[in-house]
């Protein structure tokens, strides 16, 4: 029984770190992300499991691109983050390396069964976009966060192009959303590095925040966001594309957007990790309200509700459960 009882706990430990390793706190952006551009570019809800696929295998491959960051941070996270389950010892890199993968293969395979081959072009964009930000940029500042940017750009359009019509058909403002998502990515990304500031530039990882320190980061991130923000608005009243339904769900985000910057500005005088990780955690809840809002605007607004609810409560437990832990050691009570 005691035995039996070692067994389980050891299970459940195994399966908590790989939990923490997927980030569902961040990951359903990914998903969210395509199923928007395969909505904006049918105009509507397409059919149900092409809308499934736009919103799954975009998370299936994210997770993979976790796995694989997480492998070649190892030697960074040491440093700062020993407690992570790759440098404290409880995931291998070899399990990781095969989890990992197995999360990408599954992907191509649905990729292969149900879609085309401007999805499968895409997933081999994104797996490259991935390997080059782990390996590469995320330790060469605002490249680093460009890519990042380009990540989600390539999610977004795996999106758009699930509906399989001719790429010439699609009209112009689904490829300018692109552009929003990307700065809104780049922008996230950036802020999100601002939490590991100090422990990037031990490791050499010179991101925006680690070179050019907070007030700088607080003035790029307030710039970039006017620009997507007013980028998004100008689209939609422009081209009439989405209903009434969407400016209601921007509210909550602009909400949630003044919130976040309110709280960066009262921080700039008392920075902690703490802080920086929660103006990411901010970041992450406004991404999810803004998905929804796009999302209101052009399906049944009960159904966007409700992917809205099941997304912002997964992100919300999530971040609560999980988030500090991953960031920061267990008996740390500090910050991120």
């Amino acid at each position: 029984m005691p035995q039996n009882a070692s067994f389980k706990s050891l299970a459940k430990a195994k399966v908590y770190a790989h939990i923490e390793m997927w980030r569902p706190y961040t990951v359903i952006w990914s998903g969210l992300v395509g199923l928007v551009g395969a909505c904006l570019a049918f105009g509507g809800l397409p059919s149900s499991d092409i809308a499934a696929l736009a919103l799954f295998i975009p998370m299936m491959g994210w997770i993979g691109g976790l796995y694989l960051s997480d492998i070649l941070d190892r030697n960074l996270d040491s440093i700062e983050k020993p407690h992570r389950p790759i440098p404290s010892g409880r995931i291998s890199p070899l399990e990781a390396f095969l989890v990992g993968l197995c999360f990408a293969l599954s992907g191509i395979v649905l990729i292969v069964w149900k879609l085309n081959l401007y999805n499968l072009v895409l997933a081999a964009v994104i797996a490259a976009l991935v390997f080059l930000y782990a390996f590469f940029s995320k330790s060469h500042g605002l490249f680093g966060h460009l890519n990042r940017g380009l990540m989600t750009v390539v999610a977004f359009v795996f999106g758009v192009v699930c509906i399989n019509q001719p790429l010439s058909s699609v009209p112009v403002y689904v490829w300018l959303m692109a552009v929003v998502f990307f700065v809104h990515d780049t922008d996230s990304n950036m802020v999100g590095a601002i939490r590991d500031m100090e422990g990037d530039r031990a490791g050499g990882y010179l991101t925006f925040p680690a070179r050019y320190g907070l007030r700088a980061s607080f003035a790029l991130s307030i710039v970039l966001t006017v620009f997507w923000w007013a980028l998004t608005v100008g689209l939609v009243v422009i081209y009439d594309v989405m209903s009434v339904w969407f400016f209601v769900g921007l509210g909550f985000e602009v909400a949630v957007l003044l919130a976040l910057y309110f709280y960066f500005l009262k921080s700039l005088s008392c920075y902690s990790r703490s802080r920086g990780l929660r103006f990411h955690e901010f970041f992450v809840v406004e991404r999810i309200l803004f998905a929804i809002a796009l999302l209101m605007g052009l399906v049944e607004v009960s159904l966007a509700v409700g992917i809205g609810v099941i997304a912002l409560a997964v992100t919300l437990v999530a971040q609560k459960t999980l988030r500090r832990r991953y960031e920061f050691a267990a008996s740390s009570k500090g910050g991120a």
